[in-house]
């Protein structure tokens, strides 16, 4: 089980134009909304990464305006582990468990997970959160990440899981998202 003490979300390279051409961009889109604003709320940590932004360009503002007051992370590499800046904001948290959002789902959340897997971490896959050009190349992945040892999970699946109860303090400000 995911737990608020232990997790990370992930929100990786939702940007410019090849953003826009994602496959089912529309629930993409709000399912990001949706995860971001609940970790937001419960106050679970959120590490927000950008693939060499001045090329891509930048976050879309969908996902960009939910995340003005922290700073994304620059990278070259298609996994976010290759990236040093990553490892040590990821590493300064002390937690195992990471929630992966973004694009696109064949490359760079394949790549990122498989490195999480190999140096200890316990990855799920937000799928509803994720997405790729080409529908074939998202399931492919998710295949591979799950045969890797990898999890799915949905926004909503997620939330419940972290609230864990009715009774949770967040549960009348987070049930609204999901509607």
């Amino acid at each position: 089980m995911i737990k608020k003490e232990e997790a990370v979300l992930l929100v990786i390279d939702i940007q410019g134009k090849l953003a826009t051409l994602m496959h089912n961009k529309e629930n993409l889109y709000r399912s990001l909304q949706t995860v971001i604003q609940a970790f937001k709320i419960m106050e679970i940590p959120i590490i927000w990464v950008e693939q060499i932004p001045e090329k891509l360009g930048k976050t879309v503002d969908e996902v960009s305006s939910l995340l003005q007051n922290d700073t994304s992370i620059k990278k070259h590499t298609f996994s976010c582990y290759q990236n040093d800046e990553f490892k040590n904001k990821l590493e300064s948290y002390n937690r195992k468990q990471i929630l992966v959002t973004g694009i696109e789902t064949h490359i760079c959340i394949y790549q990122t997970t498989m490195e999480l897997l190999q140096n200890g971490y316990e990855v799920e896959i937000v799928a509803d959160a994720v997405s790729s050009r080409e529908y074939e190349n998202k399931r492919i992945a998710l295949e591979k990440i799950v045969n890797a040892g990898g999890k799915l999970t949905t926004t909503e699946m997620l939330v419940f899981e972290l609230l864990k109860s009715a009774d949770d303090s967040n549960f009348k400000k987070i049930v609204p998202l999901l509607k």
